[in-house]
């Protein structure tokens, strides 16, 4: 009979082969969304056109925040200054023919409703966020809450 040490000693080398032998043939049929392996440099992508439809973009579900139909780089947003609100706060909205931002944008946590623009609701990237025309990674055969009916 073998000494129960040798016995565990031999169970984990086992182990282990089988795990090495496995993450080997595992990884040699695994096909990732890279396109370059890691050990090579990659090329730059390739430079994506923002999406910029007239009509704006449809809404995958109810309350979703409305999606960016135009470009954002370079534009500030800090605590003293906040560029969306140039064109999308009242009376600019007005001016530049921009959807106004939403009434709940103007009310606390606590709901009282407010003069400016709520502090929760400032950073408008957060939860709004610009398109771009580029390839899907993978397929895709989500519908929106309208047409799932």
């Amino acid at each position: 009979m073998m000494p129960r040490p040798l016995i565990s000693n031999v169970l984990a080398a086992a182990a282990l082969v089988a795990g090495l032998t496995l993450a080997a043939i595992s990884h040699a049929q695994v096909k990732g969304l890279r396109e370059t392996p890691l050990t090579e440099v990659a090329p730059a992508p390739e430079v994506v056109k923002q999406s910029t439809p007239a009509d704006g973009f449809g809404r995958a579900y109810r309350q979703q925040p409305p999606l960016i139909p135009h470009k954002t780089d370079g534009y500030q947003v800090a605590v003293d200054n906040n560029q969306c609100m140039t064109c999308h706060d009242w009376p600019g909205n007005t001016r530049v023919n921009a959807p106004k931002i939403s009434e709940t944008h103007y009310v606390d946590r606590q709901g009282v409703r407010l003069d400016k623009v709520a502090g929760t609701r400032y950073f408008c990237l957060q939860c709004h966020v610009p398109q771009a025309d580029a390839k899907p990674l993978v397929g895709n055969s989500f519908q929106n809450a309208t047409q799932a009916k």
